[in-house]
């Protein structure tokens, strides 16, 4: 997709972080933008934001766990534009803590965001894609996808679920022959807001109860919300993401792994496991990525 002028670009975790930056980027590109995100007040705003510098935009406010409001989303951007083009299952929440200690809402919560967010986006969106004959999806996981980073291992199962996703989606596309491309973002450190995301816990809803009365300093675990933070407010800043990801596509380039310096721990990690050896956690972030997160 070599430019994206007139193009129909659908960016779930828009109001925020990330998914803002890309919904900014595509438009900037020359693209229509359909934002979805929970936090409606702050959707709202991005989205006035991005119609002020001239850009076609609708705002639909999504829970991507959701499967019916997914596909709304999809109806609203079709009736809206008549088409989609990009795909960007974005959204993402986080909590921290020993995996014992977090409860079934606790996993509920994220697994139904982060890991059946993007299954919805695909199962929503990728027919659309196929009988148009061309488009693009966009797949938010991380680089705790790609490694086991202690004291996150709710995050860690969603991010490795959408790495090997996406990974399926990507060569069943190219079995078809169809002209549809896939890309798995896969960022370290980004200055977002992730370490905040308990101010989307449900409100109402089945999730709701289990929530009440709930602790988001137990839910983070003793001391995380502070390391996090430090390193995600020196962080990638997510234009940078952005611009990274808009690359990917022109040139259909399937991993986007905005850090390289966390590539190392990488190809440790794969080396371990194709001689059987027992993980070695990465309890000290390496120089490289020590340096470029500040700490």
């Amino acid at each position: 997709m070599d430019s994206f002028e007139d193009k129909v670009a659908v960016v779930t975790g828009a109001a925020s972080g990330i998914g803002r930056a890309l919904a900014a980027r595509f438009a900037g590109e020359g693209a229509n933008v359909v934002l979805a995100d929970v936090e409606r007040e702050a959707l709202e705003a991005v989205a006035a934001e991005l119609a002020d510098s001239g850009a076609g935009v609708l705002a639909v406010a999504t829970d991507v766990s959701d499967a019916d409001a997914v596909d709304a989303l999809r109806d609203a951007a079709l009736e809206r534009f008549g088409a989609v083009h990009i795909v960007c299952n974005n959204a993402g929440v986080s909590v921290g803590g020993r995996v014992w200690e977090h409860s079934v809402a606790d996993w509920d919560w994220v697994l139904g965001v982060n890991l059946w967010g993007v299954i919805h986006g695909v199962r929503a969106f990728t027919p659309t894609l196929l009988a148009q004959g061309e488009g693009y999806i966009v797949n938010t996981a991380s680089v705790a996808g790609l490694v086991s980073l202690p004291y996150m291992g709710i995050y860690n199962v969603t991010k490795h679920a959408v790495v090997t996703l996406s990974e399926a989606l990507h060569g069943e596309l190219a079995h078809t022959g169809a002209d549809v491309g896939v890309s798995v973002l896969c960022p370290g450190w980004v200055n977002t807001r992730i370490h905040e995301s308990t101010r989307n816990r449900p409100a109402n809803g089945p999730l709701a109860a289990a929530f009440d009365g709930d602790d988001p300093e137990r839910v983070f675990g003793e001391g995380f919300r502070e390391a996090a933070a430090s390193f995600i407010a020196a962080g990638l800043d997510p234009a940078a993401v952005a611009g990274q990801v808009v690359e990917a596509v022109r040139g259909r380039r399937f991993y986007v792994l905005t850090h390289p310096e966390w590539a190392p721990l990488v190809t440790d990690r794969a080396e371990r496991i194709a001689r059987c050896d027992d993980p070695v956690p990465p309890m000290v972030l390496p120089e490289g990525v020590r340096d470029a997160a500040g700490g």
